[in-house]
């Protein structure tokens, strides 16, 4: 059922009745601004799954947050304390994450993030109403240090924006990177112009770059990497080669290799339906985030399934369970609530007039986090 068609039998009363309890969802995310692409294909994924579970018990209130923290904060209180939501979800920033998180769980809400996943959260700042549905933040780097390794590069330069997700980028990469480092450097958050970067690393002796730098940053700095000169092998993590960033991209993106735990070609009967109704529904590929959002919609249907939200402990039981079928194939949570789950290396190519991602091999297995340690729950 489409988004469509689901809105027109809701209107017509043709859904068929069930005895769930209404559920409210707040999702706050970034609609508007750098980065809004993230947060649409977020909403998408997530809507997409709702649409397709037949329920008419759930409502979702969305709401932008700007990429602004204190924004992100008054929409929290807002959705709190005015839209009474059971749960929330899908803020796409660390930094966002930080200022709402910890505040919505010690309010008794559930928190289920479609994407940011700090390390800060992971570890000691854990909690047992908050359910990262993506990854811990670093991840994706880890794999792509694995990954360095397996082709060679032994002195990567390495940089990401200054705010906790690019902290955990570059501590990820060093986790697994056995080589040395000529050079180690944090960007401004959301910085377009990178020709001292792109200075630094041809000066510096490099035999490789490793980037973490999403949305339209990755854009702006791929584009004048390649139109600089520097030839040098360029590895990131699937935020900066994703389905939406690569179309702006373009050529320049060809054959760089990156890290995910999600591509269209995963061979799974749900991830095959998924990318085809979504291509469906929106006229476009999905993309990483998209996955995420779906993946998360469908968790939280699955606990709904079996313990209504008002019954905090057997609702957080079932959200543990994660007894859904994932975009990913199998799906568990660790101790801490965060996945275990295998990182793929892809590499970009061209599909006729589509830029895309294909799979090449796996570049960590069943990989957990390395603060799941320090969670006391």
């Amino acid at each position: 059922m489409t988004l469509k068609s689901f809105a027109l039998a809701a209107a017509m009363g043709l859904l068929a009745s069930t005895a769930w309890a209404e559920t409210k969802i707040g999702m706050i995310t970034t609609l508007s601004g750098g980065g809004a692409g993230l947060g649409i294909d977020v909403r998408d994924g997530f809507m997409l799954a709702i649409a397709q579970s037949g329920r008419d018990d759930i409502e979702v209130v969305i709401e932008d947050d700007q990429r602004k923290p204190d924004i992100a904060v008054q929409l929290t209180d807002k959705m709190i304390q005015s839209e009474k939501v059971d749960i929330l979800t899908g803020i796409i920033w660390s930094n966002l994450a930080m200022a709402v998180v910890p505040a919505a769980t010690a309010q008794g809400k559930f928190y289920l993030s479609p994407n940011a996943g700090p390390s800060a959260l992971a570890g000691r700042g854990c909690h047992e109403n908050y359910f990262n549905v993506a990854w811990q933040n670093d991840n994706l780097h880890e794999a792509a240090g694995a990954y360095a390794n397996t082709v060679g590069h032994a002195n990567s330069f390495i940089l990401a924006p200054n705010y906790p997700a690019g902290k955990d980028a570059l501590t990820g990469y060093k986790r697994f990177y056995e080589g040395e480092l000529a050079g180690e450097l944090y960007t401004e958050l959301g910085q377009t112009d990178y020709a001292a970067e792109i200075a630094q690393i041809r000066a510096s002796g490099a035999d490789s770059v490793f980037f973490f730098l999403p949305g339209g940053m990755g854009i702006s700095f791929l584009k004048q990497y390649a139109d600089s000169g520097v030839d040098l092998p360029v590895i990131g993590p699937a935020f900066s080669f994703d389905q939406g960033i690569l179309q702006a991209v373009g050529p320049a993106a060809l054959g760089v290799v990156n890290t995910s735990q999600w591509n269209k070609d995963l061979d799974n009967p749900t991830n095959a339906a998924f990318v085809e109704s979504f291509a469906a529904e929106y006229g476009r590929l999905p993309s990483l985030y998209a996955s995420q959002g779906f993946d998360t919609a469908n968790l939280l249907l699955s606990a709904l399934e079996v313990a209504d939200v008002s019954d905090a402990d057997a609702f957080r039981d079932a959200l543990r369970a994660a007894n859904f079928d994932s975009t990913r194939g199998d799906f568990e949570f660790g101790p801490n609530h965060h996945p275990v789950q295998d990182i793929y290396a892809r590499e970009v190519v061209q599909e006729g007039d589509v830029f895309t991602n294909r799979l090449i091999g796996v570049a960590l297995t069943d990989r957990a986090d390395a603060y799941a340690a320090d969670c006391k729950m």
